[in-house]
């Protein structure tokens, strides 16, 4: 059998190193990594497919499962995980104090379908009382003007959804007070700058924990698609990539428990592992379809109410059945 040659974008976490670094490969494959932001991987991934193994937004991901349209194979390596509590950022003078004061109110994102904002119009419908529909939304680049959606959306009636103008950032308008909160992934540069300008969530560690406490959920923002072309000649790929980020996250979990000498540049690094073991369990960071069952469950469930997928995907939509079954030891 000949060795597969396949290019590999994500980002160079600690959970991935060992891929970029050689002490893991992917069996029956010779690998071309290329380190790179999520956002650059997900642009060029679903806009051009130039990557056979790549990092993907979780939600565009079931957005183009759902219309058939998607040209990558998931499986259920789920490379970036965050509570995003921290992510909304409000006006402190437009009456904004708690969630439910951002019925009404108009709310930028950079785009509508992003997981971060997925994720956080769940929350704030199931445990505040906020739908989509009682938001006007507006999208448009953070930073940079110009940027649009990187997959088509048809959303149901009542969710009010435009863009910024051309010529603006999201950033800027909040400064400026042309939109009364922000849901984003990365903090706005107005942030820290705009005396107005302040989170929902200040205390968002206790928040996140809280929300943990009372839901048992992890937020999965990123998945791992490989070329379904490259899958349909290789059956065996998608259980050999599983396996090879697995152990890249297993020497990842080994360095940095090391006490000896520090893996990150953290003072307490170590005992910040402790405190979230004790937390959130011994392996918090999980692969695989029945460890994240849940939270998969709930993603999916969010997508359809949301009306970004038409109908409620199933697990088997999303991953390949090798990765639904695997051996057991």
């Amino acid at each position: 059998m000949n060795r597969v040659r396949a290019s590999l974008s994500c980002c160079a976490y600690d959970r991935t190193r060992a891929l970029f670094d050689g002490r893991v490969s992917i069996a029956g494959c010779d690998v071309v990594p290329l380190a790179m932001s999520p956002e650059e991987a997900f642009h060029r991934a679903f806009r051009h497919q130039e990557f056979d193994i790549t990092e993907l937004s979780m939600s565009s991901y079931m957005v183009q499962v759902a219309k058939g349209t998607c040209e990558f194979v998931g499986i259920p390596v789920f490379l970036s995980r965050l509570f995003r509590h921290s992510s909304i950022y409000i006006r402190t003078d437009r009456g904004i104090a708690r969630p439910e004061d951002l019925k009404g109110k108009i709310i930028g994102v950079p785009e509508y379908q992003m997981t971060v904002a997925l994720w956080m119009r769940g929350v704030l419908q199931d445990e505040h009382g906020v739908a989509p529909s009682d938001i006007r939304w507006r999208v448009g680049g953070l930073e940079e003007a110009g940027r649009g959606n990187v997959v088509a959306l048809d959303l149901p009636e009542g969710v009010e959804v435009r863009p910024i103008p051309a010529d603006t950032t999201l950033s800027a308008a909040l400064a400026e007070g042309s939109i009364d909160a922000l849901l984003t992934a990365r903090a706005p540069s107005c942030f820290g700058e705009t005396p107005e300008v302040a989170r929902l969530f200040p205390d968002y560690r206790a928040a996140e924990e809280a929300y943990f406490t009372r839901t048992g959920i992890f937020p999965i923002m990123h998945l791992v698609g490989i070329r379904r072309s490259l899958v349909e000649q290789n059956p065996w790929l998608p259980v050999n990539v599983q396996m090879a980020f697995e152990e890249a996250k297993r020497l990842c979990m080994i360095d940095i428990a090391k006490i000896g000498h520090l893996y990150t540049t953290l003072p307490w690094a170590v005992d910040e592992l402790k405190r979230t073991r004790a937390l959130m369990g011994e392996d918090f960071w999980p692969y695989g379809v029945q460890a994240n069952a849940k939270v998969i469950d709930t993603m999916t469930r969010y997508a359809h109410e949301q009306g970004l997928t038409a109908r409620r995907l199933a697990v088997e939509d999303l991953f390949p059945k090798s990765v639904i079954d695997r051996a057991k030891v």
